[in-house]
């Protein structure tokens, strides 16, 4: 019965933090966009792709457009960038230069 107790609370304790680790990896985001100057709002949508902008950073789910196509999307809606990154990696400064060009 003890054997089944502690299974029991461990299980229970598993579950309580799998949301909170949803969570966590939701808002890190696939993609992390850095505009030069804080947007005017906290979120955007870029075709149909959701961007939350918080602590200078606006970051968005995986969509189904390439990564630099992403770039260029998030830089009209905020203007230029200092960084993007795509599952973790950085774009170096040609990509990113070549976002900045459809910048508003």
């Amino acid at each position: 019965m003890t054997r089944f107790q502690g299974a029991a609370a461990l299980a229970a304790a598993m579950l309580a933090l799998a949301p909170a680790t949803g969570i966590a990896q939701t808002a890190r985001g696939y993609y992390a966009a850095t505009p030069a100057s804080a947007p005017a709002k906290n979120s955007l949508v870029t075709r149909s792709t959701v961007w939350k902008c918080g602590d200078g950073v606006c970051v968005a789910s995986k969509a189904n457009a390439r990564d630099p196509i992403m770039c260029e999307l998030v830089a009209r809606e905020v203007g230029t960038l200092t960084a993007f990154r795509a599952n973790g990696a950085d774009f170096d400064a040609d990509a990113l230069a070549k976002c900045n060009a459809k910048a508003r």
